[in-house]
């Protein structure tokens, strides 16, 4: 199957200390770019689960992220010993100095050290040592949420490739039409050539005409375009196959499209006929439309 760059998974699940959600999305990029957000504690995860990635994954670039939630919501972490020491100290002071009021909570609790800081959606219930049961689950969550993944970005390739098909089809038709408006050309050019070259030798008589007449034809053929269009018949024949087989033959269908637009170029810079001409800036269109679309496969 062909697959997109593009896509967007998610799964989770939860834990007695809390939950978690895996998000995966990929968008397009020359290789394969993993960029990893863990939290703290399950930095560990990321050797293995790049292997994994990478033996699914050709190209894209692929942003992991990985949340924990606590069950306790958005209550901060108080680092209780810490808050103990404070409020002995406070109270040591307070006793030396008469009619001193008691230590105020909500100033011991501003002091630094004292809030542990764990914001909400962000838990620190999993800092190391994590336990096994939740590495295990975490990694399961990662494995599902990478099919998805895939899923995803084969399920937007079969789009990509019926538009392909499409395309492909479009630029078939115009190297037919091509063809058509081609088969006249050199001689349409020769005549052309010799019209002029009889009205130089009235003027110059003493020129050699058989000499003339070879050079009118060589500049006859050098307007024949259908080496090009042959070329291009070949290139299309082998996107189709290419379309056919699947796989990741983004960076293959890639250069096809710039040899599509080197034979587009050709027929224009060749053509002596309007008509042959609009066909030419028919097929650079369709092939830039090709390009679009080709940038966004695997």
């Amino acid at each position: 199957m062909l697959s997109s760059m593009t896509g967007f998974a998610r799964s989770e699940g939860t834990q007695p200390d809390g939950t978690w959600v895996w998000e995966v999305r990929s968008v397009n990029a020359r290789g394969l770019e993993l960029r990893w957000r863990l939290p703290p504690g399950l930095e560990g995860l990321e050797p293995a689960l790049r292997e994994t990635v990478s033996a699914q994954l050709r190209r894209g670039s692929v942003q992991l992220t990985l949340s924990v939630r606590s069950e306790a919501g958005s209550l901060p972490a108080i680092n209780e010993a810490a808050l103990e020491q404070a409020l002995q100290v406070a109270l040591r002071f307070a006793a030396r100095i008469p009619g001193a009021a008691a230590p105020r909570i909500e100033l011991l609790l501003a002091l630094p050290g004292i809030m542990g800081g764990a914001k909400s959606g962000e838990a620190s219930e999993f800092a190391s040592p994590v336990p096994g049961p939740v590495m295990d689950a975490v990694r399961a969550g990662f494995g599902l949420a990478l099919e998805r993944l895939v899923a995803a970005r084969q399920a937007e390739g079969a789009r990509l490739k019926e538009v392909l098909r499409g395309l492909v089809r479009q630029l078939d038709e115009l190297r037919l039409a091509a063809e058509e408006a081609a088969a006249a050309q050199p001689a349409l050019h020769r005549d052309r050539l010799m019209a002029s070259v009889a009205t130089l030798l009235a003027a110059q008589p003493a020129l050699p005409a058989e000499r003339i007449a070879q050079e009118v034809a060589l500049l006859a053929s050098r307007s024949d375009v259908r080496e090009e269009l042959d070329r291009l018949k070949s290139h299309i024949q082998a996107a189709t196959q290419l379309l056919d087989g699947g796989g990741p033959v983004g960076r293959q269908l890639d250069f096809l499209v710039q040899e599509f637009l080197r034979e587009a170029n050709t027929i224009c810079s060749k053509s002596s006929t309007r008509d042959l001409t609009a066909l030419g800036l028919q097929l650079k269109a369709v092939v830039e439309q090709v390009r679009e679309q080709v940038q966004n496969l695997e």
